[in-house]
């Protein structure tokens, strides 16, 4: 039975709601972030102060606030949690409050709020689309709802001899699991053109978030670690949070079989769905998925490939209440000079390359 708190995230979230969850505000806490609760019977929202240089702070509400604007008596509700996150703004002197609305619905509800100022972000922090698929059915129905290369790859790793092993926090082989974890992620990097964290983030998540909520996938050929995936476990909701893959031994399809012993591992504890995490695609005349040429298209192909009906789940973004006319002004003009900068370095070494 999952706690009210929990459910009411779950309910209300369309990726599962990890990000807001208590043990994603711990692990926060533990990287340094200060952070700040507000809750309701409609609303539930965990913030987390950032700053900046030159604008100075701001909050970030990842994959919140989780609203339940179905019915109109939540309506108060919902406003009375969002003007309490401006008073927690003002009081620590930020500039705006960044959100990450779950949908169209709920963003026209919070613009509706008098004295709101609402800009949308100049870049979207979590990803805009993810890719969710169910895993209620039987192993032979989730098998069937693949692409049929998907499957062949899962058949064909188990074949190779591609061995699959998790670990939580409390193993002893953490920290080689972790070191292998942490050179796959950056080997992934450099191939896709994907940013990310801090070595030592990714060991404050491992070693503070619980056993219960978090755990280390690694595939093994001839010895050697070549993939691993960091998934996370939350109300109904297994999620694909990080991961990497070594240029060697491609041919082995590691990352399938991971993925797939992550699912079954899923089902096994109860959850109902399991979160590829970020996809980009788009959606052509007849209603067909396409994916999008982009750093992430590899990464795409690979997740829809675990389920060839299901469409992605689309977000709306990032947006920005602002809370500090003058100093988000500052910060948009900055951002619009780092664009400026970006595009005219991007010109010069165009200019460079038709000269040769």
């Amino acid at each position: 039975m999952l706690e009210k708190s929990t459910q009411f995230i779950q309910n209300n979230s369309p990726d599962g709601g990890f990000l807001q969850s208590d043990e994603w505000k711990d692990f926060q806490e533990s990287t340094g972030k200060k952070s700040f609760h507000v809750s309701l019977d409609c609303f539930w929202a965990n913030a987390f102060l950032h700053e900046l240089p030159l604008v100075g702070k701001y909050l970030y509400v990842p994959r919140g606030p989780v609203l339940n604007v179905s019915f109109g008596s939540c309506c108060e509700c919902g406003q009375k949690g969002i003007l309490e996150l401006l008073r927690i703004a003002k009081k620590e002197n930020c500039g705006w409050i960044r959100i990450d609305i779950a949908s169209e619905k709920e963003l026209r509800f919070l613009k509706k709020i008098k004295g709101l100022k609402i800009k949308k972000a100049p870049h979207d922090v979590q990803p805009k689309q993810i890719f969710v698929i169910d895993i209620d059915g039987s192993e032979e129905e989730i098998l069937s709802e693949m692409k049929p290369k998907t499957r062949y790859n899962i058949r064909l790793a188990q074949k190779k001899g591609v061995e699959i092993e998790s670990v939580d926090r409390n193993s002893d082989k953490l920290e080689e699991f972790l070191s292998e974890f942490l050179r796959l992620t950056d080997v992934m990097a450099k191939r896709s053109g994907i940013t990310t964290h801090s070595k030592e983030y990714y060991k404050k998540m491992l070693k503070n978030i619980s056993e219960n909520n978090l755990r280390l996938y690694t595939g093994k050929f001839e010895g050697k670690i070549i993939s691993a995936a960091l998934i996370s476990f939350y109300g109904n909701t297994a999620t694909y949070l990080h991961g990497g893959s070594d240029d060697e031994a491609r041919n082995v399809m590691a990352p399938f079989l991971l993925h797939w012993q992550a699912i079954l591992d899923a089902k096994e504890k109860g959850y109902k769905r399991y979160d590829f995490g970020g996809v980009k695609t788009s959606v052509d005349e007849s209603g067909k998925v396409k994916i999008q040429k982009s750093p992430w298209e590899g990464i795409s192909r690979f997740k829809l490939g675990f389920s060839k009906n299901k469409k992605p789940l689309n977000f709306s973004g990032s947006y920005d209440i602002v809370v500090g006319s003058h100093k988000y002004g500052l910060y948009r003009f900055l951002q619009r000079t780092k664009e400026l900068f970006v595009f005219l370095e991007l010109v010069q070494n165009l200019r460079i390359l038709l000269r040769k």
